[in-house]
This record gives C-alpha cells, sequence and structure tokens, in this order.
C-alpha cells in the first residue's frame, strides 16, 4: 500500500495527499482480495509479474545509460561510491539483514497455493523454480543498480533515475504493486476465514453468513495493512521492521520447529548423519530468526526515529509527498 502510494505520488507529480493515496491503495487490495479464490486472481498475478519485470529491467538500463543517479549532487563530476565491503553499525546491519529477510517472507503463501493447486505434486518443482529465479533476478538487478548508484540508491529503488524514467518504472510496476497488496491481504484473510468457519456449512455455501465473515476478512487485513502504511510511512524502515519483527516469526522459527516436529520422534536406528544435520540446521534457523527479530527490530526502530527526527522527515498519516529519490 505504501508502494502504491509512491507510485501514484510519482505519477501525478503528487496530485493529492499521500495519505489519500494510502487510503485509495487499501481499497484497491481489499476490493480485489475479495475476490474467492486464487484461480480468478491468476491473470492479475501475471499482468503484475509482467509489469514489475518491465519496470525494474527499465530501471536496470536507465541508471546504466544515464550520467547519474536522481539522489546524486547535480554539480561536478560524480563517480559511483559503490562499496564492496562497508562498514555499518550493528543497527544498520541488522537492518539491511531483515531487508534480506522481507524479501522472502513470502514462503507462508506458499500453503494457500498449495492447498488449491490442481495437482500439489507438482509443488515442489514449482517452489523450486520459483525461488531460484527469485533469487537470481534480486542478485543480478541488485548489483547492477548498487554499481551505478552506490549509495544513491532510493528506497524504493524505482526512483533511483531521473524523473521522467521514475514515472515510466513506477507506471510499469503499479500493476504489480497492486497484484502483490491483493495477494498479502487475500492470504491471511483466507487463513482467518477458514479457521473461522472450519467445520461449518458456510465455509462453501453462498449464504449472507459466508459472505460477512469473508468480507470481514479482508477488509479487516486491509485495514490493519492501512494502519501500518500510513503509521510508518518510512519505505525503507517499513520493510525492515516488517522483516525483522514479522518475517522472522513466519520464516524462521515455525519452520525450524515444524522439521523437529515431524522428525524429533524418528526410531533410533534411522537418527543417521542426515537426520542430526537436520536438526542443527533447524536450531540454527530457529536462533537465527530469534536473534534478527530482536536485533532487526531494534535498528529498524532507530532508523524510522532517525527519519521523523529529520528535517521534512516523514509523519504517520502525512500529506507530505513520500516520491522523493533519496
Amino acid at each position: 500500500m505504501l508502494g502504491i502510494s509512491i507510485s501514484l505520488n510519482t505519477l501525478s507529480n503528487h496530485g493529492a495527499c499521500t495519505a489519500v493515496f494510502v487510503a485509495i491503495a487499501f481499497l484497491i487490495g481489499a476490493g480485489f482480495a475479495s475476490i474467492r479464490t486464487l484461480g480468478k486472481v491468476t491473470w492479475i498475478a501475471w499482468v503484475g509479474l509482467f509489469g514489475i519485470m518491465a519496470s525494474i529491467l527499465v530501471l536496470t538500463i536507465a541508471v546504466g545509460i544515464e550520467d547519474r543517479p536522481a539522489a546524486a549532487p547535480k554539480d561536478g563530476p560524480w563517480k559511483s561510491d559503490f562499496l564492496l565491503v562497508g562498514d555499518p553499525t550493528f543497527a544498520e546491519a541488522a537492518t539491511a539483514l531483515s531487508s534480506l529477510v522481507f524479501a522472502y517472507a513470502g514462503t507462508p503463501a506458499f500453503f494457500s497455493i498449495v492447498s488449491e493447486m490442481r495437482d500439489p505434486k507438482d509443488y515442489t518443482k514449482s517452489m523450486l523454480v520459483c525461488s531460484s529465479l527469485v533469487t537470481a533476478i534480486y542478485i543480478a538487478i541488485g548489483v547492477v543498480v548498487y554499481y551505478f548508484c552506490g549509495s544513491y540508491v532510493a528506497s524504493p529503488a524505482l526512483g533511483s533515475a531521473g524523473i521522467l524514467m521514475q514515472k515510466v518504472c513506477y507506471g510499469l510496476a503499479l500493476p504489480g504493486l497492486i497484484a502483490s497488496t491483493m495477494l498479502y491481504v487475500h492470504f491471511p484473510a483466507k487463513y482467518v476465514f477458514i479457521r473461522a468457519l472450519r467445520g461449518s456449512r458456510h465455509l462453501t455455501s453462498n449464504s449472507w453468513q459466508h459472505w460477512t465473515s469473508w468480507l470481514a476478512c479482508t477488509f479487516g487485513i486491509a485495514l490493519i495493512s492501512y494502519i501500518i502504511a500510513s503509521a510508518v510511512p518510512v519505505f525503507d524502515g517499513l520493510v525492515s521492521l516488517v522483516g525483522a519483527l514479522l518475517g522472522t516469526l513466519m520464516c524462521f522459527q515455525p519452520m525450524g520447529c515444524m522439521w523437529l516436529y515431524d522428525n524429533w520422534n524418528k526410531d533410533r536406528a534411522v537418527r543417521d548423519s542426515r537426520w542430526m544435520i537436520g536438526v542443527c540446521m533447524s536450531v540454527f534457523v530457529i536462533l537465527s530468526g530469534t536473534f534478527l527479530m530482536v536485533a532487526g527490530t531494534y535498528g529498524s526502530v532507530l532508523d524510522i526515529m532517525k527519519s521523523y527526527e529529520a528535517t521534512g522527515g516523514s509523519a504517520a498519516w502525512t500529506c507530505v509527498d513520500n516520491a522523493n529519490a533519496g
């Protein structure tokens, strides 16, 4: 939702209050997320995927051919100040790691996806292909953009190029931002909905109880998202905070605990070296997730506080243009 507000601000030259754009994103996300089955929203996801891919490829080309990134000094010679090895503080390092956690925080969505697949046996293959492609794109695009922009990479990165290319990139990315909002509202809403109506005939009927419950779940989840996006309108800080505080709780500790739950009570005869590696990996995932949850949240809160204290910094429910290039 925050990304959509930045996109709309960029495309309209801050044509309305930022709080209004976040509210529009809330309505769009809740509306599309209320479509009940993933099969009926697949086309939106495909449109969003191609939009996002086109936007980041255009961005990558633009930063490579332009003289300097949008946030860099306008006068005098300029050279990218990228570093292979940086010197961050503990809080900055924890915040950066939390952003990486956020990038992979869609893992819990796999459960919803496999439950609606025509052939669940294809799940592992699909997951491996998806994760491999996403990781390759993250690395390739991230390295190229950082090489040309250095410390002047914008957040979101789509704002790193010049004004015209920012509009092009955000225009292409807008369907993808809408699709992402839709999916991230739809998945948790469906979790709550199925848990609430499990064992009831209203789970699959078209009764008013069914629709009232379903819309309450989608709009309720969207409302929570809207409040968070409006209260913490600092994109990089919000990404790190969600990654540290919530991403770890969904992608680290539960996954390690699930493996231990499934395999801990195996017969001693099958507790071979592979089993020991699995135990060690699961314990490591749980401990590292807990560490990142505490350290990353600390670093993210400090980062958000600095943004609030800065001159012209962000504020909750603000009308200030958030489509900056810094």
